[in-house]
């Protein structure tokens, strides 16, 4: 006895070439966000990830990963400002809970707290908001080691105090033990145009392609409905 089996899969011309189109225009969209993104300061690349059933189940199939990569790295003029030579995100506190970020863009308030530019509580390593015991008159008395030590000149002892390490985590929630903290500079996003854009390009001839034949496809079934019109 033979048993045969299989799948079967067939459906009209027009809705194959809408679903094409409408998944290389998604794709389009997250390869225009990473350009968008490009000199923003703490943005990673998205990855588009295609699944293998994304021509039958349209944008359903599409998902993103997350680049980690180190980005640039630039020198800038505020004491407060870090960035991570290593893979890793600062944790903050927001209204909505704790959030990972690799924008190291910190300020300090009037009580001495350690804050983003978004006023989300900067958290040490203990998990705790980072509050300054001595409100610094200038901010280059605020200084900041490679394992993330954060510490403040005391003008009445001359000494430099300990605060408490900033905590820099995976993307997991695990601390990093060697963030190798850099202050006085900001981390760019890691994205490359020129690969940006050559990715771009195949999916843009297949979406002008697909336009293509569902315009054709249209006229055909425009032609036909007005030939049975006009026989009846």
């Amino acid at each position: 006895m033979k048993i045969n089996g299989g799948i079967r899969y067939c459906e009209k011309g027009l809705t194959a070439s809408l679903r094409a189109m409408h998944v290389q225009s998604e794709l389009i969209g997250m390869y225009n966000e990473n350009v968008t993104g490009f000199d923003k300061i703490g943005y990673q690349r998205k990855e588009p990830v295609v699944s293998s059933f994304t021509e039958y189940i349209g944008v359903h199939g599409l998902s993103q990963t997350v680049d980690d990569q180190i980005g640039r790295i630039a020198m800038s003029d505020n004491p407060l400002d870090l960035a991570l030579a290593n893979k890793g995100y600062f944790q903050t506190q927001t209204a909505e809970g704790v959030r990972l970020t690799r924008d190291g863009r910190f300020k300090l308030d009037k009580n001495g707290n350690l804050l983003t530019l978004e006023d989300a509580q900067v958290l040490s390593s203990a998990g705790t908001p980072i509050q300054l015991p001595i409100v610094p008159e200038k901010i280059e008395d605020v200084k900041i080691n490679s394992k993330g030590l954060v510490s403040v000149f005391n003008k009445e002892t001359h000494k430099l105090e300990s605060v408490a390490y900033i905590g820099v985590v995976d993307s997991n929630g695990v601390i990093v033990t060697d963030p190798q903290v850099k202050q006085g500079y900001n981390e760019y996003s890691n994205v490359s145009l020129q690969n940006e854009f050559i990715s771009m390009m195949p999916i843009i001839r297949n979406f002008e392609a697909n336009r293509q034949i569902f315009m054709i496809q249209n006229q055909n079934l425009q032609k036909v409905i007005s030939q049975l019109g006009t026989t009846s």
